[in-house]
């Protein structure tokens, strides 16, 4: 019970202690308007190149888009407990450190989810892009799924932020290469073959190929093994993470520098 306590609220008030010092409007910009002019930019050099359809790079954006909360947001609910000097106290108490550490990545998910349903959603109503009707709620079980995913990748770059000095460079590092390697607005047939390989092993890859396929009114059933392997990886690079963290962990406390990089 006191495990599902930790897992639940306090990874809720740890996300909540992430924006404390935020004016609420603060996440408008950030979450909700950056996406739309994301999807608006790589839709119209779709036009102009005449490259793929509108609904190809708003699916593929707004998808992608989940990552800005999962990896950003994921590192600095616990790597800023190291910069608030907090963390000697999270780590000295007797909860159990699966609940402790995991329960941060559930409203990351969350968010991540939401951003990615909303940028869809409003980037669609925008361009104009239709989506079959059957394929709506299938999309919106893929979303989550995706965003479970990089939430996992988030998890590594956490553990790497209490090792580190600070994780905002690593973040724009790996939003970018997701940004190319997860098909989001170039065909993962047309990257070069060792990116090709790489991008089957990267959250978000399989997701936005789902949904698009859903979109175009594909049933359920033909995603399954996409939507499947996107959960796979999601549990792969959570599993890393985690284990990094308490390495990272036991490594700073044996040398003495849990509060510094």
């Amino acid at each position: 019970m006191k495990s599902v306590r930790v897992f639940f609220v306090g990874g809720l008030i740890s996300y909540r202690a992430l924006f404390s010092w935020l004016n609420p409007w603060v996440y408008v910009p950030s979450f909700l308007v950056m996406p739309i002019f994301q999807i608006l930019l790589f839709v119209y050099i779709g036009r102009s190149a005449k490259l793929q359809s509108d609904s190809f790079y708003v699916i593929g954006n707004a998808l992608q888009f989940a990552a800005i909360p999962c990896l950003f947001a994921m590192a600095n609910t616990i790597a800023g407990e190291r910069n608030q000097q907090t963390l000697g106290y999270i780590l000295i108490t007797p909860a159990r450190r699966l609940p402790l550490f995991l329960g941060r990545a559930l409203p990351v998910a969350t968010n991540g989810f939401f951003v990615a349903l909303f940028a869809l959603v409003a980037g669609s109503a925008i361009v104009g892009t239709h989506v079959a009707a059957s394929g709506y709620a299938p999309i919106v079980l893929v979303i989550a799924v995706s965003a479970f995913a990089c939430t996992g990748l988030g998890l590594i770059n956490a553990a790497i932020g209490l090792v580190a000095r600070e994780t905002a460079v690593l973040s724009n590092i790996l939003f970018g290469g997701l940004l190319v390697l997860s098909g989001a607005n170039v065909p993962v047939h047309d990257l070069p073959i060792v990116l090709r390989q790489v991008s089957e092993g990267v959250p978000l890859t399989h997701g936005i190929a789902a949904a698009r396929k859903l979109a175009s009114g594909s049933s359920v059933g033909s995603v399954l093994g996409l939507l499947g392997a996107e959960a796979l990886i999601g549990l792969a690079y959570a599993a890393l993470g985690y284990a990094l963290i308490r390495g990272t962990e036991t490594l700073s406390r044996r040398r003495a520098t849990l509060e510094r990089a």
